[in-house]
């Protein structure tokens, strides 16, 4: 018998704020966290904007260095979701039922770039930190969250750009649902705010070069641009509920649907038809056995580039038809896009809408593009009665990824 997964515990690490609390007050408010960059210099640069984390403390200064900061980031937010669950390991819940499912988008880059240029000013490549292989490869983000809370089930990170984070999370859901473990920790970390990959991401025209901070990233926009790289983590505490419920754990939401898809079109752009994307999404509502009138909120993948913006709206028409009166935000006009981290923030503001009845606002949106059709839901955030809401992520690669919440009833 399948078995139903719930969410008992959130945390992040955001341009927005690094726990829970402060960064939905700032979603709710529609405030964004976007600025000029500090964290290297901006010298022949063309973008000058981005979504960085402000005022992190991982604690621990000596461990710090043996850490990427995308691995800071996961374990931070780890730690606060794991608080917010109470889930001990060996007390509560059997350690070899306890798994973890972290992912990224591409892993160390920040620690690599870092080593390649201190190997250049050597003039050696002999000289490689002994640490550079750990703190770079993608897996460490499950790997160093495995030990901290010696959960012994199944521990990897799926890596698939910009869907890594709803990837880990989905196949989380999947894990738990047909009975290999009792909890997992899943979603995802990145940061890649480093001068060489950064460029990478500039000279492809993906990011936007304006100055101005607040007319950056702005989804669905007449004058939309490219995105804005952020940085961060999101992760949840996935449960089954049966053993949720013996120990009295607070429950957030219910994961009731989850699809994944490739376009096999090309590397960076999405299909123009938004084929992979709809069936993502129409694979999520059938595992959730519901209809399209049933969902109540999406929140999209929405990063503001020309095609992302018009391609996933096509993707949306495909299923919900093109009349659809179903509200649709990117909270990444606040937060930036967060690459492998992205679908782990989303899936946390999600569960948070879910339990305040609240739709986050897509800020920013001045001029509504005439060709994009949609309530975007502009601005300013609405109560409503969410039941069911659906998360899309769409990653470099062509991969698709869907999933779905509902409200917890028994």
């Amino acid at each position: 018998m399948e078995k139903r997964v719930v969410v008992t515990g959130l945390g992040v690490v955001s341009p927005v704020g690094n726990d829970i609390e402060t960064m939905w007050e700032s979603i709710k408010a529609g405030k964004h966290g976007i600025g000029r960059i500090t964290r290297f210099d901006l010298e022949g640069h063309k973008v000058t904007l981005a979504a960085e984390v402000k005022n992190f403390d991982f604690g621990d200064k000596r461990a710090a260095r043996r850490l990427d900061i995308a691995d800071q980031y996961a374990l931070v937010a780890a730690r606060e979701a794991v608080a917010d669950s109470g889930i001990v390991s060996g007390e509560n819940v059997d350690s070899g039922r306890f798994g973890v499912y972290g992912g990224t988008g591409i892993g160390g880059l920040a620690t690599l770039e870092s080593e390649v240029t201190k190997c250049v000013k050597k003039g050696t490549t002999a000289r490689a930190s002994a640490l550079l292989v750990p703190m770079m490869m993608p897996n460490a983000v499950a790997g160093n969250i495995s030990m901290e809370f010696k959960a012994k089930g199944a521990s990897f990170g799926i890596v698939s750009a910009c869907a890594a984070g709803t990837h880990n999370i989905g196949e989380a859901y999947r894990n738990i649902k047909h009975g290999y473990n009792d909890v997992v920790i899943a979603g995802g970390a990145e940061s890649v705010l480093a001068p060489v990959s950064f460029s990478g991401f500039s000279n492809m025209t993906a990011m936007n070069t304006t100055t101005d901070p607040d007319r950056a990233s702005i989804p669905f926009d007449e004058d939309r641009a490219g995105f804005i790289l952020g940085e961060g983590a999101g992760f949840l505490i996935l449960e089954e509920l049966e053993h949720a419920e013996k120990r009295g754990a607070e429950i957030y939401a219910e994961i009731v649907g989850y699809g994944a898809t490739s376009d096999a079109y090309h590397i960076t752009s999405p299909d123009p038809e938004g084929e992979g994307a709809a069936k993502a999404i129409k694979m999520a509502i059938e595992d959730a056995g519901i209809t399209p009138d049933d969902v109540n909120y999406i929140n999209a993948h929405g990063t503001g580039t020309p095609y992302n913006d018009a391609f996933e709206t096509i993707a949306i028409k495909k299923v919900f038809g093109e009349d659809t009166k179903v509200p649709v935000s990117s909270t990444k006009s606040m937060t930036g896009h967060l690459l492998g981290a992205a679908g782990g923030l989303e899936a946390v503001i999600c569960a948070k809408a879910i339990v305040e009845n609240f739709i986050p606002p897509t800020a920013g949106l001045q001029k509504q593009d005439p060709e994009l059709d949609l309530d975007y839901v502009p601005n300013v955030g609405r109560k409503a009665e969410l039941n069911y809401v659906l998360s899309n992520s769409l990653g470099f690669g062509g991969h698709n990824a869907t999933l779905i919440m509902k409200k917890y009833n028994r």
